[in-house]
């Protein structure tokens, strides 16, 4: 290995470049479905049958509440407005300010900014982190250019949220659903007392799928009809909307394998060509084409692990940089423990695959035809 170093550190550098990216691609559509496992199995989502985008009457939150089985109900509205400009995008939901935090215990907010939150109808509460990235404090002036309601808003940051732990979304903007309905009634009637989604919280998870079913005939063939599901299967219909995209990545991360694992194996032939005549002496003295042949698996296998351990060290900083860079796009960005065996298992098939070829000739040779070989 040591006797081409240009080349061996070449290749090493390749291998663990082609890890690196392996893992990083695998833990973006991993960091992806995280979201979606975040979710409690203890809410339900009930949205309009035909789709997201046609609003629900906001007097169906009542008779959801007299479903059997429902503990309690709130409700939210995407409202998407642009702050200062297009690039600053951001979740902002009108929500009801008295229930809805009651069924996401794990937005935590100080009880005195909540309650300056409920009071003040121009009020917004926001997460810590998107609060972090624009330099916003309690008591600052968010102006918001709407554009499914129009007009130009303005709100005032009563409460800055904090997640329970690392993995709760503290990037969304929160601001009162009934000062937002009230202002658009005179503008766009059409759009007043309506809602995006209810939030249902359930007594028994256990029980969701039937107290989904309640809900969606309590509306059957209204001009309304809804559909309710778990909120990680509310989720997971956003992530199927990109599942092709996520696909592509997927291929992507193994073709990286695959180049790389060609790469290697052309480096593993020019190195046994090179050593025809040594392994012509060693069968010379009677070592057996078995034992030469473990010597190439065994360089082969050498340098990919090396190449792949490195890679999978490197694996770590780079996800914390890229989440870092990107903490506009994920809740969670951690590499899994079965991305790493999978980097792990590619280093193995890289060196496997890429000794095979060298291996099997190495047994063809002659001892005459490998003395008298040129190097």
């Amino acid at each position: 290995m040591l006797r081409h170093r240009l080349r061996t550190g070449l290749t090493l550098a390749g291998i663990a470049i082609a890890i690196v990216s392996f893992g990083l691609l695998r833990t973006v559509v991993d960091s992806w479905y995280a979201g979606a496992e975040l979710g409690s199995s203890g809410r339900l989502i009930t949205r309009s049958e035909a789709s997201l985008s046609f609003p629900l009457p906001a007097t169906y939150s009542e008779r959801i509440r007299k479903v059997p089985g429902v503990r309690s109900v709130t409700f939210a509205n995407w409202f998407g407005g642009i702050y200062i400009d297009e690039k600053n995008f951001f979740a902002q939901f009108a929500v009801d300010a008295q229930s809805y935090f009651d069924l996401y215990p794990e937005f935590r907010v100080a009880p005195a900014e909540l309650a300056d939150f409920k009071r003040d109808r121009r009020g917004a509460i926001v997460g810590r982190k998107l609060a972090k990235k624009y330099g916003w404090k309690v008591g600052d002036q968010v102006p918001l250019r709407g554009t499914i309601y129009p007009g130009n808003w303005s709100f005032t940051i009563r409460g800055i949220y904090q997640g329970a732990d690392d993995k709760t979304d503290e990037n969304q903007f929160l601001m009162h659903w009934h000062y937002v309905n009230e202002t658009i009634k005179a503008l766009l009637p059409s759009l007043a007392d309506k809602v995006g989604v209810f939030i249902v919280d359930i007594r028994d998870p256990a029980q969701a799928a039937a107290v989904s079913a309640a809900i969606d005939s309590s509306f059957k063939n209204s001009l309304a009809e809804t559909r309710t599901e778990t909120q990680k299967a509310f989720q997971l219909g956003f992530i199927a909307m990109v599942d092709t995209i996520l696909l592509a990545i997927q291929t992507v991360a193994y073709v990286v394998v695959l180049i790389i694992m060609a790469v290697m194996a052309n480096t593993m032939a020019m190195a046994a060509r090179e050593r025809m005549r040594e392994y012509a002496t060693l069968k010379a003295l009677g070592f057996s084409d078995g034992f030469v042949s473990l010597l190439i698996f065994g360089e082969s296998l050498a340098l990919s692990l090396a190449g792949g351990l490195l890679g999978i060290l490197l694996t770590f900083p780079a996800a914390a940089s890229f989440f870092r860079a990107t903490r506009d796009l994920f809740v969670v960005f951690e590499v899994r423990p079965e991305t790493v065996l999978l980097q792990l298992g590619s280093a193995v098939l890289i060196g496997l695959c890429a000794a095979l070829a060298p291996a099997l000739n190495s047994r063809r040779i002659r001892i005459v035809d490998g003395l008298r070989a040129v190097t």
